[in-house]
C-alpha cells in the first residue's frame, strides 16, 4: 500500500529503514555488515566491565540485529530494548516465564499458535491461572479481571482474526496488567504494537522478518527497562540465545523486508480475490479483504495485511488431493517464506479447524503463475 511506507515519525520509509536497520557507522576498509563474531568468551582483564563478557549473554552480531530489529518495530524511539532468542517459542517463553509467577493469572487466546498449549500446561504446573477466550471480537476483554498479563496474537495463527490492540491495551492496563502482542504475521511493517499500546511486541523471525525458511529466531521489544531485564534475566537463565551465524543471517534478510513483504502482501490479495469466486472454498479470510469480517479493524492498525491467506475445501481428502496437486507450492509448516508454502493444518491435531482448512503462506512467485497455479489445481482435483 502505497500510503504505509513512510513511519509515523516523519522519518525514512520502510524499505530505506529496512536496508539500513542495524548498520554500524561505516568504517574505511571495514564491511558495511561485519560478519558473525564467534566467539564463547572474549578479552577480558581486571574487572568485568564493559558489553561483551561471554558468549550466553552478549554478542556483537545480536548487538546489530538487536538494534535493526528495535528501528523496525518502533522507529526513532531509543527507549525500546530489542532481544533476540533461538527461537520465536524462546521469546514468547521468555515473557510469560520471566513476567509471571505462582498464583498469577495470564489471559492467552484460544485460536493462537499450536504450541501455546503446551506454554499453558507449563504454566498451570508452576501454579498460574490461565485464561482464554478468542482472538476475535477483542473477546479476551472478558476476562481480563485480576490477570496480570494479556497475551494477544493479531491476526490469530492460523485463522486470522483481528482484534483491538489499543482498546484491549488499555483495558488491560486500567486493571494493572501488562500487555504482550504476538507480531508474527504482521511483521514490523504490517503492525506496530508498542505504538498501539502494548509493553512487548514478541514474534518468530524464522517467518517473514527472514523469509527464507533457513534460520530460527524470535525477538522481544519493551519499552520499560525492568520487564525487560527480568526478559534478559530469562534468557541467561535458560541460554535461549541464537547462534551467531543465524544472527547474521537474520540481519542480512532484513534488507530485503520491505521488498518481499509488499510483493507477498500484494499477491496474497490477489489469491484471496481469486479464492473468492470459487465455489467449494469456504470459510475463505485475509484481513486485506474489504468484506472480511477483521477488515475495519485491521484496516485502522496495520499499514500491510499480511501474506497468509486461509480458507476450506470441501473434506480432509479434497484438501490433501489439492495440496498435492500443486506445483509451484511447497507443502511444508511455517509461513512468511520466499516460496509459497501451504499444509492442511488439521493434520496436527492443535488448531480447532475443519478437516479441509488449509493455511496458505503466500511467496515471492509472479502472482499469476501462482494464481494460475492454484486454480488449475482446484479445477484438476474436484470432486
Amino acid at each position: 500500500m502505497s500510503d504505509t511506507t513512510r513511519g509515523t515519525t516523519g522519518g525514512p520509509g520502510d524499505g530505506t529503514r529496512a536496508v539500513r536497520a542495524g548498520l554500524p557507522e561505516p568504517v574505511k576498509h571495514e564491511p558495511t555488515l561485519p560478519g558473525p563474531v564467534f566467539a564463547a568468551h572474549f578479552h577480558l582483564p581486571g574487572d568485568p566491565t564493559g558489553p561483551y563478557t561471554y558468549g550466553r549473554d552478549e554478542n556483537p552480531t545480536w548487538t546489530l540485529l538487536e538494534r535493526a530489529i528495535g528501528e523496525l518495530e518502533a522507529p526513532g524511539q531509543d527507549d525500546v530494548e530489542a532481544l533476540v532468542f533461538a527461537s520465536g517459542m524462546a521469546a514468547i517463553s521468555a515473557v510469560l516465564f520471566s513476567q509471571l509467577s505462582t498464583g498469577d493469572a495470564v489471559v492467552l487466546p484460544d485460536d493462537g499458535y499450536q504450541a501455546l498449549p503446551l506454554a499453558r500446561a507449563q504454566l498451570e504446573a508452576y501454579g498460574i491461572e490461565v485464561r482464554t477466550a478468542p482472538t476475535g471480537g477483542d473477546a479476551q476483554m472478558e476476562v481480563l479481571d485480576g490477570a496480570k498479563l494479556l497475551w494477544i496474537e493479531t491476526p490469530s495463527n492460523p485463522g486470522l482474526d483481528v482484534c483491538d490492540v489499543r482498546r484491549l491495551a488499555d483495558a488491560a492496563h486500567a486493571r494493572g496488567a501488562l500487555v504482550a502482542v504476538d507480531n508474527t504475521l504482521a511483521t514490523p511493517l504490517g503492525q506496530r504494537p508498542l505504538e498501539l499500546g502494548a509493553d512487548f511486541a514478541v514474534a518468530s523471525g524464522t517467518k517473514q522478518l527472514t523469509g527464507h525458511g533457513d534460520v530460527l529466531l524470535g525477538y522481544v521489544t519493551g519499552r520499560d527497562a525492568e520487564a525487560m531485564a527480568a526478559v534478559r534475566r530469562w534468557r541467561k537463565i535458560v541460554g535461549a540465545i541464537p547462534g551467531p551465524m543465524e544472527a547474521w543471517l537474520a540481519h542480512r534478510s532484513i534488507a530485503t523486508l520491505q521488498l518481499r513483504v509488499d510483493r507477498q502482501n500484494a499477491t496474497a490479495l490477489t489469491l484471496a480475490e481469486a479464492l473468492r469466486e470459487r465455489p467449494e472454498v469456504t470459510g475463505l479470510r485475509y484481513p486485506g479483504l474489504p468484506d472480511d469480517p477483521s477488515h475495519k479493524i485491521a484496516s485502522q492498525q496495520m499499514r500491510r495485511y499480511g501474506c497468509v491467506v486461509s480458507f476450506t475445501l470441501p473434506s480432509r481428502a479434497r484438501a490433501d488431493r489439492f495440496l498435492d496437486a500443486l506445483r509451484l507450492v511447497d507443502e511444508a509448516t511455517s509461513f512468511g517464506g520466499v516460496r509459497s508454502t501451504a499444509e492442511r493444518r488439521g493434520r496436527w491435531g492443535g488448531d480447532a479447524v475443519p478437516e479441509g482448512f488449509v493455511r496458505f503462506s503466500v511467496g515471492a512467485e509472479d502472482p499469476e503463475d501462482l494464481v494460475a497455479d492454484v486454480l488449475r489445481a482446484l479445477d484438476e482435483t474436484a470432486d
